[in-house]
């Protein structure tokens, strides 16, 4: 991620191409996005943008590494609780459908197979290191711990933007959400279960 300017005013500006690129990257994709838009979104100009970023492929980066920062801080791991973890994630989905949104254009035009992105490590470790444990103290099934984070996760976004058969929104009522979480509590439950 390029530095954040250290006076108030760039930093507002920098958070301002965020967003707007955010926005701009989720709704369109890598090559559907124009700087153009984003500029104007951002209320800056397109000096500005390349100063901070570099380039539109830079500043794709830059959203996704912020957005998978975003999702692992909010929505930390809990091993001993991978069903409320699911949950919890289903949720921030429903908050921020542009999060799922971004990870999905980076498959589609970047890398179609593999890991999303090159540094993985940095955001697969602890959660890996924290399943691993969970399942020496016999409270997670055995198995390879990145296939049973896989799997919590692509559980947990059944109903999300990237679903194929239907994305849930956060306009539903509150008793779907619920119903929806209650089965993805329980499923989540049965298939990590310990033996």
């Amino acid at each position: 991620m390029p530095e954040r300017p250290q006076t108030s005013r760039g930093a507002a500006t920098y958070q301002r191409i965020l967003d707007a690129a955010t926005e701009e990257f989720a709704q369109y994709g890598i090559a559907g996005a124009r700087i153009e838009r984003i500029v104007a979104a951002a209320r800056t100009n397109k000096a500005q943008l390349y100063a901070y970023f570099g380039d539109k492929e830079r500043l794709f980066d830059a959203i996704l590494l912020d957005s998978l920062e975003r999702i692992t801080n909010v929505v930390p791991i809990d091993a001993d609780d991978l069903a409320e973890w699911a949950v919890r994630l289903y949720d921030e989905y429903l908050r921020r459908p542009d999060l799922i949104r971004l990870a999905t254009w980076t498959r589609l035009e970047r890398r179609p197979a593999g890991h999303l992105v090159e540094m993985h490590q940095h955001y697969d470790d602890r959660k890996l290191t924290a399943i691993a444990e969970a399942q020496a103290a016999g409270r997670v099934r055995a198995g390879d711990p990145f296939d049973i984070m896989a799997m919590v996760i692509a559980m947990s976004m059944a109903w999300s933007p990237v679903s194929n058969v239907y994305a849930a929104s956060s306009r539903e009522a509150d008793d779907v959400h619920d119903q929806r979480r209650a089965l993805l509590r329980d499923c989540v439950r049965k298939a990590t279960a310990a033996d």
